[in-house]
């Protein structure tokens, strides 16, 4: 489709010039948290912000936890791939503890050192509203690609589970306030090394 970018966000596909609008709007609400927070954050703010009509941010995103989600969902796509673990034989019985690890801090980090920000997302990807709900599948299903392939020959269903359950709760946790959003990284690589012991081997004791 000629003249469209590659990017599908979730209400249509975008021109350059329709994607130009977009990027405008998400950096200026990654701006508009750091000087407001969650709480004082409204489209309207972010549109005026980025010099675009309020009208036209609410054809692009429905609400503030959309727009905040699509911040985190376009962060994570930006991490290049990873480089899926190879059979035991080659080493990857060895390394995959320390890949799933690097995975988990990646993405831990993609707004760690951004408190606000870290805290925006956590509340936005909690909501309910359509589009919030669409992201948060792409978020949930990206994730557990990086993580399958950083478990190579070593992905179990059971395990894979068990990754996800600990990102997932530890971002709730930090969301919490119990642990900060830079410490979650550490702790995620601690849970990593619990969950695959034995040099990484799922079930290895």
């Amino acid at each position: 489709m000629s003249g469209e970018v590659s990017t599908e966000p979730t209400r249509r596909r975008l021109t350059p010039r329709q994607a130009d609008t977009v990027r405008r709007l998400t950096d200026a609400a990654v701006e508009e948290v750091r000087d407001t927070g969650y709480e004082g954050l409204t489209v309207r703010n972010v549109a005026r912000r980025a010099g675009v009509a309020p009208a036209t941010a609410y054809t692009y995103f429905a609400s503030k936890n959309h727009l905040i989600t699509e911040v985190f969902w376009r962060r994570l796509s930006a991490l290049p791939p990873v480089e899926p673990g190879g059979p035991a034989e080659t080493g990857g019985d060895r390394d995959v503890t320390g890949r799933v690890e690097r995975v988990l801090r990646e993405i831990a980090l993609l707004v760690s050192d951004e408190p606000e920000l870290a805290a925006a997302c956590t509340t936005a990807m909690l909501g309910t509203d359509p589009d919030v709900r669409e992201l948060r599948a792409r978020i949930g299903a990206a994730i557990r690609t990086r993580l399958r392939d950083a478990l190579g020959d070593h992905d179990d269903p059971a395990v894979l589970g068990a990754l996800e359950l600990a990102y997932s709760g530890a971002l709730l946790h930090a969301g919490m306030g119990y642990t900060s959003y830079t410490r979650m990284a550490d702790r995620l690589a601690e849970m990593a090394r619990l969950i695959l012991p034995a040099g990484g081997r799922p079930g290895a004791r």
